[in-house]
C-alpha cells in the first residue's frame, strides 16, 4: 500500500537467489539502497541484528549487483557514522567514530563499497543523512514506523493523543536548553538529492560522499515549541534519562552537496517540515 509508484517486489536482501531473480527481471542500470534497521537504542541492546541485517544484507546486495553487471549504487548512510563531536559543524572529511551499532554498521557498508570499487569497478554516491522529516506536501505519502522512534512524529502523536506524552530523553546535555541538537532535512529535499546522485553516476563522475543537512540545528525543546505553534495545541511532555548511544549535537552545512551536486534544500525550514508532517498525520493513513 505504501508503494504507490512502480512495481513492488518483496524479499530479504540476504536471499541471494531472490535478488538474482529481481536483477534478471528488471535489469536495472543503478541501485538505490535504503534498506536497513535504524533504531539507535535497539542497536545498543542487540547489535547482532544490525550487523546481520544491515551489513550482511548489504554484502548480499552488492554481490548480486556485481553478478548482474549493475555497478552504480546510491547508498543511504547516516550522520551517526560521525559519533559525538560536540560543537562541530560536520563535513565529509570529519573522522568517523560511531558510538552505536547502527552507525557502525553503516560505516562498515561504506567501507564495503570502497572495497567493491577497487575489486569490481563499482561506483557509489553515499549520502550521509541528518534527521529526515516532513512528508509529501500533498499528504499522499508520509512517515510511518512501528514502533515510531523519530522525534517529529512522536511529538505529533503526543499532540493528538496517540500517546499520553512525549518523553524527552536527557535534559542535561551541554546545549542551550539541555536537550540534544539535530539538523533536520525535508524528505522532499532528500528525494531531489537522490535524483542528482543518480545523475552524478550517469555522468561517470566517480564515487563521492555527501552530507545531507541544512546547517541549522534545533534542540528537542525547540522542535516541541514549533509543533505547538504549528498545530495550535499543547504537547504533553515527560522528562526522562539519557538514552545510550545518543549524540549531543549533529549538524552539517552540506556545502559539498550544494557546490558539486547543485543541491539546495528548499523545503527544509522546521515550520514547513512540521506542517507537512502534521498534514500527513491528520489524513488517517497514519493509523493504518
Amino acid at each position: 500500500e505504501a508503494v504507490k509508484f512502480g512495481p513492488f517486489e518483496q524479499g530479504d536482501l540476504r536471499d541471494g537467489h531472490r535478488l538474482a531473480q529481481v536483477f534478471a527481471a528488471y535489469q536495472p542500470g543503478a541501485v538505490m539502497h535504503f534498506a536497513a534497521l535504524s533504531q539507535v537504542g535497539e542497536s545498543m541492546r542487540d547489535p547482532g541484528i544490525y550487523w546481520d541485517n544491515n551489513v550482511s544484507g548489504s554484502l548480499s546486495l552488492l554481490r548480486a549487483a556485481v553478478e548482474a553487471g549493475c555497478l552504480d549504487i546510491v547508498f543511504s548512510s547516516t550522520c551517526a557514522t560521525y559519533g559525538d563531536q560536540d560543537n562541530v559543524v560536520l563535513d565529509e572529511d570529519c573522522v568517523q567514530q560511531p558510538i552505536n551499532a547502527y552507525g557502525a554498521s553503516k560505516r562498515a557498508i561504506e567501507d564495503m563499497l570502497t572495497d567493491f570499487e577497487a575489486a569490481h569497478g563499482m561506483r557509489s554516491v553515499i549520502f550521509r543523512y541528518f534527521n529526515v522529516a516532513g512528508a509529501d506536501p500533498e499528504a499522499e505519502v508520509g512517515e510511518f514506523h512501528q514502533p515510531e522512534t523519530h522525534l517529529i512524529p512522536l511529538v505529533l502523536d503526543a499532540v493528538d493523543g496517540k500517546r499520553d506524552a512525549l518523553t524527552i530523553f536527557g535534559t542535561d546535555y551541554d546545549t542551550p536548553d539541555g536537550t540534544c541538537i539535530r539538523d533536520y532535512v525535508h524528505v522532499m529535499d532528500l528525494v531531489e538529492a537522490h535524483v542528482l546522485g543518480l545523475k552524478w553516476l550517469e555522468e561517470k563522475r566517480g564515487s563521492r560522499v555527501f552530507n545531507l543537512g541544512t546547517g541549522s540545528g534545533f534542540t528537542v525543546r525547540e522542535v516541541i515549541d514549533h509543533a505547538r505553534a504549528t498545530t495550535g495545541r499543547e504537547v504533553p511532555v515527560i522528562e526522562g534519562a539519557r538514552r545510550p548511544g545518543d549524540c549531543t549535537k549533529l549538524v552539517s552545512g552540506s556545502t559539498r552537496a550544494k557546490a558539486e551536486l547543485g543541491w539546495e534544500p528548499g523545503r527544509s525550514t522546521l515550520a514547513e517540515m512540521i506542517a507537512d508532517a502534521w498534514r500527513w498525520h491528520q489524513t488517517g493513513h497514519y493509523d493504518k
